[in-house]
């Protein structure tokens, strides 16, 4: 494994890049944590827990034992402080900051009937006060530093599309996307390009163990995804390779949206 993480390759395509995962630690944002370093990157976990709810393994420990560069730093999105001091620890760390992840989310669902005040809170808070707050630290040291950059946030099919019993998460996501799309014009001319990913129904613990969603939709492609298919879309995003690609919307969903 020592060799999949070589520093030295010229390969890598996020070599020499720095990057913040926010809820890295498990789920898909643990896959895209461990693909951005085995492309190079110096990846910086923001997360609320440290070790993955899949296994209780902490991805900064698979990613340093495997050779790559990565650090944790508790984080809890819904508090701008928290926020600010992960990406002060990247920049006190790492000395820049090239791509942020906006990936920290939960689910719920719940006939708009029986949605209480506080669960609605709960989710927007950690869905669009998360990711938006996300988008203005990364755009604040990036035009700083004047160098571009890639922020990437994780939306969803439902940011999309309405889905029976799941208002309050349509509406979190559907926020989320057009907040990227807001971002993408106003942070372009930075050379910021801010792109959001809609993944369909992913086998995650919270898709598995929160609410059981596996298996629940008709997919043209004929399953659920995996999160290193969405970790595959986000370096397309975070890399060079998407370096005309701004303001996009990526569905990760098998087709589902398409039909």
């Amino acid at each position: 494994m020592k060799e999949f993480y070589d520093r030295s390759s010229q390969n890598k395509k996020l070599k020499d890049k720095t990057a913040i995962i926010t809820g890295g630690s498990s789920g898909i944002g643990r896959s895209i944590s461990k693909l951005f370093a085995s492309e190079g990157a110096s990846v910086l976990v923001a997360d609320i827990r440290e070790k993955a709810r899949e296994d209780n393994i902490s991805v900064v420990d698979e990613i340093t034992g495997s050779g790559g560069s990565a650090r944790y730093v508790q984080t809890d999105v819904t508090s701008l402080s928290d926020l600010e001091d992960a990406f002060q620890e990247a920049l006190n760390y790492y000395k820049k900051i090239d791509i942020v992840v906006n990936n920290a989310g939960v689910l719920l669902m719940k006939p708009i009937t029986e949605v209480t005040e506080e669960e609605y809170n709960w989710l927007m808070d950690i869905n669009v006060k998360g990711v938006y707050f996300g988008v203005k630290l990364a755009a604040k040291y990036m035009i700083k530093q004047k160098t571009g950059g890639s922020i990437i946030n994780m939306s969803s099919v439902a940011g999309l599309l309405g889905f029976s019993g799941a208002t309050t998460y349509c509406t979190s996501k559907g926020a989320v996307t057009n907040l990227t799309r807001a971002a993408a014009v106003e942070l372009g001319p930075h050379g910021i390009r801010v792109n959001c990913i809609n993944p369909g129904v992913i086998k995650t613990a919270m898709t598995t163990k929160d609410v059981n969603m596996v298996g629940k939709l008709e997919v043209p492609i004929g399953r659920d995804g995996n999160t290193n298919e969405v970790a595959s879309a986000a370096l397309f995003l975070a890399s060079d390779q998407s370096s005309y690609v701004n303001g996009h919307t990526l569905l990760v969903d098998g087709g589902y949206a398409a039909q």
